[in-house]
């Protein structure tokens, strides 16, 4: 795990116990709570149950997404996307040669990245940033080539949000999947608005015929699949929803099997070594887990995170807004902090509220919205020794906001 995770965490997990012990304190001495403190260690010994739970039956199901995504990946599953979407990327970074390698990078990086393989984004990912770095005149300033890259990273498009799908497998989601299409829609908004932002800054031309293409497009498909479904009841809307999660996602398994066998490689064997990746990655993730979901039961049980919810709801709804979306709202803004704790966040929404509640469904949303910004941030341009990032963070954040804007409009409308 990168400095910079390790850091985040840190000061994360010691304000979750820091601010529980205050409240707790507070709620003992001028209310005359005496179960708070009791509460607070009952909630470390249920939490730390939770985690493990959660791990061991997360070997499993990570074994067996895994498996498949090898396949998918020796398959050519990326090459496939690089040749469909390289013109566009082109268009996007001018700086870069036709035919220098970087194109060829960022290309494989962006595939990976949608199609949730993050084992081999981020070693694509950082070798790209290496080679735009040979290109950069200035070695400790950001160049725009980079800045786009790093934000369209931080937007988080992504097709299969497998450990979303799989987190709500585990907490007993009816349809684990249900959330696909709406976190679709928004993490699309993420990365449009992330683009725009980024072409603005470097006065990119939206309006080359490529580019026009290519998000008219993506643009035209989004607004069709959001008006269809506004036609639809509530009912109808989710079970449409549901079935064509599903048949998307088991659509593209059959791909990756067909495509590993026209590339004729041993379809069990890569399955079992995908798999055994899946199994190591599940138990070193145990303790993690553990640690973040402990820090956030003691601070929900101090009642500090409901002050913090309620508050929230206070003020949105002096301005005569529905409060339901805030309840889930604690994973939006973990996220862009740490990956860990968007994911302990919504693990403990699933938990207090349900996996299929409204709160549950959104938390997931917001977790494949947007992604971690600073983390990415902090890996990707400490990989190269840059100090002075620009607008990188700005336009990274904008499309954060972009992306939780576009959960809470997709959340509602396709589950409240």
């Amino acid at each position: 795990m990168h400095l910079y995770t390790h850091m985040a965490l840190n000061y994360i997990w010691l304000a979750f116990f820091l601010i529980s012990f205050v409240v707790a304190l507070i709620k003992l001495i001028f209310l005359g709570d005496v179960e708070v403190f009791p509460a607070l260690v009952t909630s470390t010994f249920d939490m730390s149950k939770a985690g493990f739970e959660i791990s061991l039956y997360l070997t499993g199901v990570m074994s067996l997404w895994l498996g498949l995504m090898k396949i998918g990946e020796e398959g050519g599953m990326v090459k496939v996307l690089s040749r469909l979407i390289g013109p566009f990327f082109s268009r996007l970074f001018p700086e870069i040669p036709k035919d220098h390698p970087a194109n060829g990078s960022i290309i494989m990086n962006f595939s990976a990245n949608i199609l949730g393989l993050d084992n081999a984004a981020t070693p694509l990912g950082l070798k790209a940033m290496k080679e735009m770095q040979s290109l950069n005149p200035d070695p400790s300033t950001a160049s725009n080539a980079q800045i786009m890259f790093l934000v369209l990273n931080t937007s988080g498009l992504t097709i299969i949000p497998i450990s979303i799908m799989l987190d709500r497998s585990i907490l007993g989601a009816a349809n684990p999947t249900d959330v696909f299409i709406p976190l679709l829609l928004a993490t699309f908004c993420s990365s449009l608005v992330g683009l725009v932002t980024v072409s603005f800054y470097q006065k990119i031309n939206l309006f080359d015929k490529v580019i026009i293409a290519y998000l008219g497009s993506f643009t035209a498909f989004i607004v069709g699949i959001v008006y269809y479904f506004s036609t639809l009841s509530q009912e109808e809307l989710q079970d449409v929803s549901s079935v064509a999660s599903t048949f998307i996602i088991f659509t593209l398994i059959i791909t990756f099997l067909v495509l590993g066998i026209r590339k004729k490689i041993n379809l069990y064997e890569t399955f079992v070594e995908g798999a055994k990746e899946g199994f190591q990655i599940a138990v070193k993730i145990i303790p993690f887990l553990i640690a973040i979901l402990v820090g956030i039961g003691v601070f929900r049980a101090s009642g500090a995170l409901d002050y913090v919810v309620e508050g929230i709801a206070l003020a949105v709804g002096a301005f005569g807004l529905n409060t339901d979306f805030v309840d889930a709202l604690p994973t939006a803004i973990m996220k862009p902090l740490s990956g860990g704790a968007a994911k302990g966040m919504m693990i403990e929404t699933m938990k207090t509220y349900g996996a299929d509640s409204f709160s549950g469904r959104l938390a997931s949303i917001f977790r494949g919205a947007t992604e971690t910004t600073f983390y990415i941030l902090a890996v990707y341009f400490g990989s190269v020794n840059i100090k002075k990032t620009r607008y990188a963070v700005t336009a990274g954040l904008v499309a954060d906001i972009a992306g939780i804007i576009a959960a809470i409009f997709f959340g509602y409308m396709f589950f409240h």
